[in-house]
């Protein structure tokens, strides 16, 4: 092997390259920290969420975040459970919430939020949605996840059918009786096809049937004061706090005669065309952004798309209720998804996933992310950083809003119970068969609530 020897400017040239070579190696050992998000939006929100989380790997080198977006949260959940032990686990996942926070953190997989921020922690955030809230919170309070996809359900509006229709003023009455009459003349003034539809029968017909009228949905404080497996449970009737005696430890659904009511309201809303039945033909938000529909009751998180909607002219009101229950209507439940951080990854990892956490909550990025999805606020940084001529044409977002950074009252604050991802599975399907006609609504309920009060006492 032959020796090559250098000297002069064949010396300073290897030293230069291999200085070269050397500050290649501190780059390499310097790299980004790869960390990935799994999440799943409806098609406006997804394009927000990737464009706020490009900007955040384009200002800075120190992280670089991957997306990997799923159909829907069964999707994701199904991947999820492939992969959450291994290490191609994601570092950061969208959940829907369950109504079962604490059961959620126990997963061996799962890193509460709190133990994360604990070391890593967010400065100067202050969360806008009231702690005092169920949302993703465990039973002493503590956030167990990045409450980011927090939503709420709202009555959308169609201004330019409302005047059509010669409704003046042009927004929808808050009592379900003057909706009803409302609807009558929408329908026979240009808005045949669809008066008035919902995606989310469970949320308005029974969930918030109950937090609207200022009713508990479950028994024990809506499942939030079971702490022991035998005590004495209470529910309210028409605002009357009645005691019931019970031997299992699970809280119950009391529905009803104002769940008989309504419902038989809406049977006939169904049988009368006024209402579109489920299982029609066609996305009810698409034919909502497509004005085709009068009145469409969904996730405030379709505010961003309905404003990118061409033509589209519409305003935000809260739920309806009913003034024999309540004189004055009360705030809907918290609803949507937060991002869950991943168990069991490096240090520098679990850093950089509060980091990109942490720019999410910037005030300016917040409020982008408020206002560009319907989505509530993450911090209170992010509403003050929303300039008030953002609400304008939007009815009664804004007070919507406000009520969720007070305190709520005790129907208002959530619910807790055991598998109710099936039972709400169940109920929608008891409320398909009144609404499509084939069971009246006292049976539907009766059976609904009999079998909800059985799957929420299986562990």
């Amino acid at each position: 092997m032959k020796t090559y020897l250098f000297s002069g400017t064949a010396a300073r040239l290897a030293a230069a390259v291999l200085g070269t070579a050397a500050l290649s190696c501190a780059a390499g050992a310097n790299a980004a920290t790869n960390i990935e998000v799994w999440y799943s939006l409806n098609p406006h929100n997804r394009q927000v969420f990737e464009k706020l989380v490009g900007q955040f790997n384009r200002k800075q080198d120190a992280v670089h975040v991957a997306l990997k977006s799923y159909d829907n949260n069964e999707a994701l959940e199904s991947a999820l459970a492939v992969t959450a032990h291994g290490k191609s686990s994601p570092n950061l996942v969208q959940l829907d919430d369950n109504h079962a926070p604490d059961e959620l953190a126990q997963r061996s997989y799962i890193l509460p939020l709190y133990q994360l921020l604990a070391k890593y922690p967010i400065k100067n955030a202050k969360w806008f949605l009231a702690p005092e809230h169920a949302f993703m919170r465990d039973s002493r309070g503590r956030l167990l996840a990045f409450p980011y996809m927090v939503d709420i359900p709202v009555m959308y509006y169609n201004v330019g059918a409302f005047k059509t229709a010669g409704l003046s003023p042009a927004t929808p009455q808050r009592t379900w009786i003057g909706l009803q009459g409302q609807l009558v003349q929408l329908a026979n003034h240009g808005s045949r096809k669809c008066p008035y539809i919902t995606d989310q029968p469970v949320s308005i017909n029974l969930e918030n049937l109950a937090a609207v009228n200022n009713q508990l949905y479950l028994t024990d404080d809506n499942g939030l004061a079971v702490k022991a497996s035998t005590k004495a449970r209470y529910h309210y009737v028409h605002g009357k706090k009645v005691k019931i005696e019970s031997s299992a430890g699970a809280p119950r659904f009391p529905l009803d005669l104002l769940y008989i009511r309504h419902l038989s309201m809406m049977v006939t809303w169904a049988r009368n065309e006024l209402m579109v039945k489920p299982l029609s033909r066609g996305n009810p938000t698409q034919r909502f952004a497509d004005r085709e529909c009068a009145v469409l009751t969904s996730s405030s998180s379709n505010i961003g798309q309905f404003r990118d909607a061409r033509g589209l002219d519409f305003g935000v009101s809260g739920l309806p209720y009913y003034p024999e229950a309540t004189q004055h209507p009360g705030d809907a439940f918290v609803a949507g998804s937060a991002l869950w951080a991943i168990d069991k990854h490096p240090a520098a990892e679990n850093k950089a996933t509060a980091e990109l956490l942490g720019w999410l909550a910037q005030p300016d990025n917040g409020a982008t992310w408020y206002q560009n999805t319907g989505f509530l606020p993450v911090t209170a940084q992010a509403y003050e950083a929303t300039p008030s001529s953002y609400y304008k044409n939007l009815g009664s977002w804004q007070s919507l809003v406000d009520e969720y950074a007070k305190k709520p009252t005790s129907t208002e604050r959530g619910f807790k119970v055991a598998n109710y991802p099936q039972i709400k599975a169940m109920f929608r399907s008891h409320l398909e068969r009144a609404l499509n006609g084939q069971d009246p609504a006292v049976t539907a309920l009766g059976s609904a609530g009999t079998e909800a009060n059985r799957l929420a006492s299986k562990r």
